[in-house]
């Protein structure tokens, strides 16, 4: 544990020296270049902004508009007879959407049902083991003008399926009673 504590504290102030010893080596200006790197950033930043704003407009929409909850509605039979809590689907479904929603529906699902019960534990586990594929897609894709993206999107899908499955079968496995 100290190793890592160590490791933990150094690691940034060390990656920096490396930088400007590297740059000073090289003879390149690193405070010049960080400060273009800077300005390429805040272009890029502003250029997501679009297309975060349709993302967080589209999700609140599907959300409110209760096509989440009909659809939930519709596959709890099949859940109950896969042993599929119902109330992780939100997450399941949100989470390759948008982060924060995610968090949010996480955050609520641990205070109402407790962070070491099995569904606090899935929605844990889920959380760390999927990732916002169109979120992604649509603001990092967009940003840079990528327009074909349907194999990024294919797979993104497929790892997050991967990783909404390991965690369902991983937190009953591990925590059922």
């Amino acid at each position: 544990m100290q190793i890592i504590s160590a490791v933990s504290l150094w690691i940034i102030p060390l990656m920096i020296a490396i930088i400007l010893v590297h740059s000073l080596w090289k003879k390149k200006p690193a405070y010049e270049n960080f400060v273009e790197g800077g300005k390429e950033g805040i272009k890029i930043a502003i250029s997501i902004i679009p297309f975060l704003i349709g993302m967080l407009v589209a999700i609140t929409i599907f959300r409110a508009s209760g096509a989440l909850g009909f659809f939930i509605q519709l596959i709890r039979p099949v859940l109950d007879l896969i042993g599929v809590p119902a109330e992780i689907v939100p997450l399941a479904f949100i989470r390759p959407i948008s982060g924060n929603a995610a968090l949010g529906l996480m955050t609520d699902m641990i205070s109402v049902h407790g962070p070491d019960s099995l569904l606090g534990r899935m929605a844990s586990i889920l959380q760390g083991s999927t990732d916002t594929t169109f979120y992604v897609l649509t603001v990092y894709f967009g940003a840079v003008g990528i327009k074909k993206m349907g194999d990024s999107l294919k797979v993104g899908l497929l790892a997050d399926l991967a990783g909404i499955s390991a965690a369902i079968l991983i937190a009953t496995i591990m925590f059922s009673s």
